[in-house]
């Protein structure tokens, strides 16, 4: 019987994936034998999350591929160099996302409100575009999108935020129409608070930590490998009938 978790021969690009939920993505996926693109603003350390794959899977299944998301031509290049690399894109991790203003609503520029949307919603309908003609005409594909519990609650300190991740919920929705006549399907991952440096002002902060963990049944943050092992199973044969789905995986923080 096929295992249904094996993604060998498939390749991957995660964006964001220096560190945190996009780095522990990337490491599984390339455990289950995908080949895997690193990508993030800094060269150094994607080169360094790349070597440190390569040697614990010990194939070169990691290569790196700075890039910008905000920027266009940026991802354009990052797409081009995945196919030149690899010849083809099966699955795409929408990880990399900004959060420049934390606070209410009211005090936020025009400028940070600007940036959270472009980087976490607009970005991602770039890329998105740019790789799935090839995934429709294979008639074969995953796309994942790491949205975020914010997106389905409110908040009196994360609002462009949650305004973002809620806006890629639907993108996926709209996506998963769109492509499910080809086979591609496009999901998105909703974590609770997970302790990575990009949440590190949230689990830093004992109020905030309190109020997270105290009523949630599992009592506790989460791990970014918690986040990966969905990944890996939306990108895998095991995935293969769930589109247009928003996965919860916040320790029950959401029933309560």
């Amino acid at each position: 019987m096929a295992n249904l978790f094996d993604l060998t021969g498939k390749s991957a690009l995660i964006t964001g994936s220096s560190k945190g939920i996009g780095k522990a993505i990337a490491h599984r996926l390339a455990e289950h034998g995908a080949n895997v693109v690193i990508s993030s603003r800094k060269a150094d350390v994607c080169d360094a999350v790349r070597d440190e794959i390569n040697g614990l899977v010990g194939r070169n299944a990691a290569i790196s591929i700075p890039a910008n998301i905000a920027s266009k031509e940026a991802l354009e290049h990052l797409v081009a160099e995945t196919n030149k690399a690899f010849g083809k894109i099966d699955i795409l991790v929408c990880n990399a996302a900004s959060n420049p203003y934390f606070g209410p609503m009211g005090g936020m520029q025009d400028e940070q409100f600007d940036k959270i949307l472009k980087n976490n919603i607009v970005s991602n309908h770039w890329l998105i575009n740019m790789v799935a003609p090839q995934m429709r005409e294979r008639k074969d594909g995953a796309i994942v999108i790491v949205s975020s519990i914010g997106g389905l609650r409110g908040t009196n300190v994360l609002g462009a935020y949650a305004i973002s991740k809620a806006a890629d919920m639907q993108l996926a929705r709209n996506l998963a129409l769109e492509f499910g006549a080809d086979n591609v399907r496009v999901n998105t991952i909703a974590p609770g608070l997970i302790k990575t440096d990009f949440a590190r002002a949230l689990w830093e902060n004992p109020a905030i930590l309190k109020a997270s963990t105290e009523r949630a049944p599992l009592k506790r943050i989460g791990e970014p490998d918690e986040i990966a092992g969905m990944a890996v199973f939306l990108a895998s044969p095991a995935g293969s009938f769930t589109t247009g789905q928003t996965i919860v995986i916040d320790g029950g923080q959401t029933v309560v």
